[in-house]
């Protein structure tokens, strides 16, 4: 098919973090599933996660030159006029040629011109925010957006137009499952007789959440539980002495079903992508919020689920007084554990990449000539 003819075109843009760019290629995998024929763009930065997944995904790929404004002063900030007038020229011609008639944007700074140039185009625009404190670009773009699909009921409050709002949940990857927690917890050569404990720090890792870990395997000494660590590629060398026949210990774990299959509990960050995922499969969770993120976004994820007993909140600055102490006793409690499990599920709302690659083909058949 022509792209003269093909009226299934849209436009992804969102980026800079996968929770940024995961719910985007989970709802544009979605379309190209229900809509083979569908032509999909994303819009991104090369220096980032979406530059190098997304062409590797089957998706065309364009770059901006964007970059967000910091909030240390410093001399990237005094080009930022610079770099967001050309990025709406780059988003501009993008747009001309491909000719998106929806446009959906993920959030992360990469999304405003991309989205906003899209919308002067005439592309009907669904927007997608996955924290519970929304991001302003976002906030920002609200008035150009048919549909913004929240995955936190707390977030109705910051937005000016109810009427545009649907609480669908954060879309996830169709790949994820569960499977036979004893196989996963074979796969990583420890003892399914022993309850198992997940600590994710993130792809680079977390400090202050290997510091704790560090603390608990020294001073507890948990032989009587199994740990699979994600140290982060930047502390690997640090702790990975520390393995041993109950503790496994990578920089990276690329099969991630297999790690929250394994696992009775989750040390985590509070990012919106490991959010819906443990919503999706119901796994208890401990989560620390990062300190050092914009409008501390991953603190109101986190209390969002623990207000709601499904997680438990831990902030960064508490994780050297009583982290080990938690842990145990959460680990100990199967009651609690499986409490935790219960409320967070509920919270499991309709398959969220579904219902919005079903309305962006909507929009696209309503304005089919």
């Amino acid at each position: 098919m022509s792209r003269s003819a093909n009226n299934y075109r849209f436009l992804f843009a969102g980026g800079g973090t996968g929770g940024h760019l995961f719910p985007s290629i989970a709802v544009a995998q979605r379309i190209r599933k229900l809509l083979p024929e569908a032509e999909i763009m994303f819009i991104g930065t090369k220096s980032k996660i979406e530059g190098t997944l997304v062409p590797k995904l089957g998706f065309n790929f364009s770059s901006i030159w964007i970059k967000g404004f910091s909030r240390k002063l410093n001399l990237e900030n005094l080009l930022f006029p610079l770099k967001l007038f050309v990025s709406i020229i780059q988003s501009l011609i993008i747009n001309i040629k491909f000719k998106p008639k929806v446009a959906i944007g993920s959030g992360g700074y990469v999304s405003g011109p991309a989205i906003w140039v899209s919308a002067l185009t005439g592309a009907k625009i669904i927007l997608l925010e996955q924290n519970s404190y929304p991001g302003i670009t976002t906030k920002l773009l609200e008035r150009y957006a048919s549909e913004i699909h929240l995955s936190f009921e707390d977030s109705k409050k910051y937005f000016r137009n109810k009427a545009k709002l649907f609480i669908t949940g954060n879309p996830v990857r169709e790949s994820l499952i569960k499977i036979n927690q004893k196989d996963a917890i074979n796969h990583f050569g420890l003892d399914p007789s022993k309850k198992t404990l997940l600590i994710l720090g993130g792809s680079l890792g977390a400090a202050s959440i290997n510091k704790a870990v560090e603390s608990f395997i020294i001073k507890s000494n948990p032989l009587e539980i199994n740990i699979i660590w994600q140290t982060g590629k930047n502390y690997i060398n640090s702790f990975n002495h520390l393995s041993s026949k109950n503790i496994f210990i990578n920089a990276f774990i690329d099969d991630m079903n297999l790690a929250y299959s394994a696992c009775d509990l989750l040390v985590s960050r509070a990012g919106a992508t490991t959010i819906a995922e443990i919503i999706a499969l119901g796994i208890p969770a401990v989560l620390v919020p990062s300190p050092n993120v914009a409008e501390n976004h991953q603190f109101y994820n986190a209390k969002s689920l623990s207000d709601k007993n499904a997680a438990v909140l831990f902030e960064d600055n508490q994780l050297s007084d009583s982290f080990s102490e938690v842990i145990l006793n959460l680990l100990k409690n199967n009651n609690k554990l499986d409490e935790i499990s219960v409320n967070v599920r509920s919270l499991r709302s309709i398959n969220a990449a579904e219902v919005i690659a079903n309305n962006a083909i909507e929009y696209c058949n309503d304005v089919r000539s």
